[in-house]
């Protein structure tokens, strides 16, 4: 398998659909992970500009929530907790730094990791009230699952881009 600078595993460019979806959301998820390496607690609770908000501890908090929304609760229909003070990720907290933030994010994509092989793409997981209205469907497919973490985590990492960027001037993927 072919690998980036950053030890990142490049997506095979012939595959059948689903290790074509799962190695692109692996890559995405590895991009996160790129854009956090070695920058301390002070360094990740930098917001981009003005007026936002949105800070790379943020980021992983919020995909952490993600991915345990759309795999845990949805495709494998768990009742599942979220930390409060966290609400949908962004918030940050004193006492969470990069590191714990990194390992909690890590636990939940094992987990969807997990909940995604025990199914075949047709699978279906069931979604609540509020996303149902939004979307027009009272359910969605584990490869409608796959295509939106994908895209999720490709548009936040833009987002990572530009933090990165603004904190120690590196770029690039």
């Amino acid at each position: 398998m072919a690998m980036t600078s950053n030890e990142r595993s490049i997506p095979p460019p012939h595959a059948d659909e689903r290790a074509m979806l799962e190695s692109w959301l692996e890559f995405q998820r590895e991009t996160l992970a790129v854009k956090c390496a070695g920058l301390d607690d002070r360094q990740v609770r930098l917001a981009a500009v003005e007026p936002s908000a949105m800070t790379l501890l943020g980021l992983v908090q919020h995909m952490t929530v993600v991915e345990r929304k759309w795999f845990q609760e949805v495709l494998a229909g768990r009742e599942v907790s979220y930390d409060e003070a966290v609400g949908d990720g962004f918030t940050l907290v004193a006492e969470r730094g990069i590191e714990g933030a990194l390992a909690d994010w890590r636990a939940e994509v094992q987990r969807s990791r997990e909940a995604a092989a025990e199914g075949s793409l047709g699978d279906s997981g069931a979604l609540n009230e509020q996303f149902a209205k939004i979307i027009g469907e009272s359910s969605v497919s584990l490869r409608w699952i796959l295509v939106h973490m994908i895209e999720e985590y490709a548009r936040h990492n833009g987002h990572a881009d530009l933090i990165r960027e603004r904190i120690d001037g590196v770029t690039g993927v």
